[in-house]
């Protein structure tokens, strides 16, 4: 098969794909790694963040007091390749998931109302009213956001230079060295993750710590995690893991919890990076059914074929036409 037809294939574009490696070439390769982020017991404390940056050399993004919460990045981006989300629902009638079901969990954070401020929040019979007496009535959701080292991956797909490639291990790396400043991979994410730096252009995201899986290391972040709520390891191990994990929370009552990115039918062929949410995707600022972008590339690649061999036709007819 020629590299213009396996490209154009739809097992490389579009659908299951159980072994992306294999599809990259790699004949002899280890076990796909990626991360499993149960964010249930995420406690937002940033460890990720630093340990990533302080690893990876990332440089600072300054510290944005923008007025959510204590999220002062914001979103990922070129150099905020770990990204702790910080969301807080009002409990009652209006919070969306668990919505009054469910009672503000205790972390130790600040609440936002006065010192010595009470208030008795209504809860369904045998939800723990105690973890709520003396809380604003907030349910905080966390979790640690990094890019999704799709099994489809369109930043890689476009990319005119080779600067993205796909790694022994699955995972999705962008070459900074080799990288022009195109652009091309910014829109193709259907995640909004990969970035281009102001000063240079260049793109920038998570590299799932490559140098560190080449040395059989874990990840810098996952390393960092003292709540395990980023975990490493063999893909296939982890999503059996998030299953139980979930079943584990549906029998606790917790019948909001859900996994995302896990399912290898999705829209990009499942993730390398997938997570346990307690609420909507939109909820922590994720697609809800993300497809990967250049999903119809081979179709209109097909079409745009069609058309030139149609109108090259139509010339050559016109021109023995004349001739005549």
């Amino acid at each position: 098969m020629s590299r213009l037809s396996e490209f154009l294939s739809p097992e490389s574009l579009w659908g299951r794909l159980d072994d992306p490696s294999e599809n990259a070439g790699y004949e002899d390769h280890p076990a796909r790694k990626g991360f499993f982020t149960d964010t249930s017991v995420c406690i937002g404390c940033k460890a990720c963040e630093v340990a990533c940056k302080e690893w990876n050399q990332v440089p600072d993004d300054g510290y944005l007091l923008t007025g959510m919460s204590y999220d002062n990045t914001q979103q990922l981006g070129a150099s905020t390749w770990r990204h702790v989300a910080f969301i807080e629902q009002p409990l009652g009638p209006a919070s969306s998931g668990a919505g009054p079901t469910a009672a503000p969990t205790d972390l130790g954070m600040p609440g936002t109302r006065p010192p010595g401020w009470e208030r008795e929040v209504t809860l369904p019979d045998g939800a723990d009213q105690g973890a709520a007496s003396g809380d604003s009535g907030v349910r905080w959701l966390m979790s640690s956001d990094v890019c999704k080292h799709c099994t489809h991956a369109a930043c890689l797909d476009v990319c005119p230079t080779g600067s993205l490639f796909r790694t022994e291990f699955g995972t999705v790396v962008v070459q900074e060295d080799i990288c022009n400043g195109c652009g091309y991979c910014v829109p193709a994410c259907p995640y909004g993750v990969i970035d281009q730096r102001k000063d240079d252009g260049r793109a920038f995201k998570c590299t799932l710590c490559y140098d560190r899986l080449k040395e059989g290391q874990t990840p810098a972040c996952a390393q960092a995690c003292p709540t395990e709520s980023i975990q490493f390891g063999d893909l296939d191990e982890l999503r059996e893991r998030a299953a139980a994990r979930v079943e584990q929370l549906h029998e606790q009552g917790v019948d909001v919890a859900r996994l995302y990115g896990a399912d290898p039918d999705d829209g990009v062929g499942g993730d390398g990076a997938f997570f346990l949410l307690l609420d909507e995707p939109e909820v922590y600022g994720l697609p809800p059914d993300p497809v990967v972008t250049t999903r119809d590339l081979g179709s209109m690649w097909r079409h745009v074929g069609a058309g030139a061999l149609a109108l090259a036709g139509l010339g050559a007819a016109s021109f023995l036409g004349r001739r005549r």
